[in-house]
């Protein structure tokens, strides 16, 4: 048995959480492999919308194993509020939810220095969401941060205080305060208590354990793949994999096991935060997409930009991903256009035409080439299969399927489970 990826190819909030939810019915077990609770997944079922940071979002299918990988960084203080939250939902999540001993646990001071780099960067912010993600990942690279396994350490106060007073010597060369730290990190041990109350598994073995006993695994990433730290517009990027590879390293499964890949992608495009955004619209077609899709963080808030959609770029994330089925999420929010508009190409500043990413791509002045084409300008409340979607929908759908050569199986047109279109 192969596992199965699923993730964003845009620069995140593309829907992978309702495909996730949607896909999990076939599957045995649902594994996040990268991120933290930056991540926001939003479900909607039965009218009412769920907004996951951390959990799977195969957790409210009692039936299914949900795993949080090695490659993910956890705030226990934000899984234990998502964990009380979700109670009302009578989740078992002593039987359902497994976490690997060897994710790395973002501290308090984290976001500390979070906020400090932030500051310190002025008006060249990355939009950090300063909730201490990146400078975990730093810490993991640079080999010493604290892994899930240590808070069963005996020392793990020792390990704990030797961390912060690294985190503080760097602290106090950006003259950032402290007062908060102390009623921080109390909250900080209380979740660390009950942290230790849930499955803490070496969830590599788990994984394999399942794929060899022939269950269907399928691993669920955050962001997209326009924000990976290696291949995203860098220095804009988050500071994971969230690449197919990823899948590899952050649950420890052999790439030889990878089976199906779903790439995730909206309509249109949005993006959070700073970083190049070649289209990119400021104008009222802008702002009228913003409210349609209501384009504002689920984690968050924040407004979200909003623009065409981008064929060169997505053809990026195709390539280095390896898609072998796309799934176009939000059609429903182009309804209200007459008009719709596909960048095909980028323009260079000296006057090239290319249909590629290039390195320094966040420094120039890049400007888009679209083709046109005629909008469906109407609802699609109640439309349940995707013979009865308007032909310009349709015609839409097949054009880009033409120009990205991969499939798109799937067409969501509102939030909620039953607007999902199989084709």
């Amino acid at each position: 048995m192969k596992m199965d990826v699923l993730l964003g190819l845009q620069w995140g909030d593309e829907g992978k959480g309702k495909v996730v939810d949607v896909l999990a019915p076939q599957y045995d077990v649902v594994a996040r492999f990268q991120g933290g609770p930056n991540a926001g997944h939003t479900l909607e079922f039965d009218g009412i919308k769920h907004v996951l940071h951390q959990i799977p979002s195969g957790i409210f299918r009692s039936n299914l194993t949900n795993i949080i990988g090695n490659g993910v960084v956890l705030d226990p203080v934000v899984l234990r509020k998502e964990i009380e939250g979700l109670k009302k939902f009578n989740i078992d999540f002593n039987k359902n939810l497994f976490i690997s001993k060897k994710a790395t646990i973002i501290i308090p001071t984290h976001k500390l220095l979070d906020a400090a780099y932030e500051k310190s960067k002025g008006d060249k912010k990355i939009g950090s969401t300063l909730k201490g993600i990146g400078p975990t990942y730093q810490d993991k690279i640079g080999r010493v941060a604290l892994r899930v396994g240590d808070i069963l350490a005996e020392d793990f106060e020792d390990k704990y205080n030797a961390l912060v007073e690294r985190h503080k010597t760097t602290l106090s060369f950006y003259n950032f305060p402290l007062e908060e730290l102390s009623e921080l990190e109390k909250i900080f041990f209380d979740s660390v208590e009950f942290f230790k109350t849930l499955n803490l598994v070496d969830s590599e073995y788990q994984v394999n354990d399942h794929l060899v006993k022939g269950d269907k695994i399928l691993a669920e990433g955050a962001q997209g793949s326009l924000l990976d730290i290696d291949f995203g517009s860098y220095p804009f990027v988050t500071s994971s994999s969230t690449m197919t590879a990823g899948a590899c390293t952050g649950l420890g499964v052999s790439p030889s096991k990878i089976g199906e890949v779903y790439g995730i992608f909206k309509a249109y495009c949005t993006r959070v935060g700073s970083g190049p955004f070649p289209t990119e619209l400021f104008d009222q077609d802008g702002e009228d997409m913003r409210k349609e899709g209501n384009e504002f963080g689920s984690t968050t808030g924040r407004p979200r930009r909003c623009g065409w959609i981008d064929l060169p770029a997505l053809k990026y994330s195709i390539m280095i991903n390896g898609v072998t089925q796309l799934f176009m999420m939000k059609g429903d929010v182009l309804n209200i256009f007459k008009e719709i508009k596909i960048c095909t190409h980028y323009e260079l500043p000296d006057g090239t035409r290319v249909d590629r990413l290039t390195y320094d791509h966040n420094d120039q002045n890049v400007k888009p080439i679209y083709k046109t084409v005629k909008g469906w300008n109407q609802s699609l409340q109640g439309v349940t299969n995707y013979e009865d979607f308007p032909q310009e929908l349709k015609d839409y759908v097949s054009t880009l399927e033409e120009e990205l050569q991969v499939p798109i199986k799937m067409v969501s047109i509102g939030p909620d489970r039953n607007q999902t279109i199989l084709r």
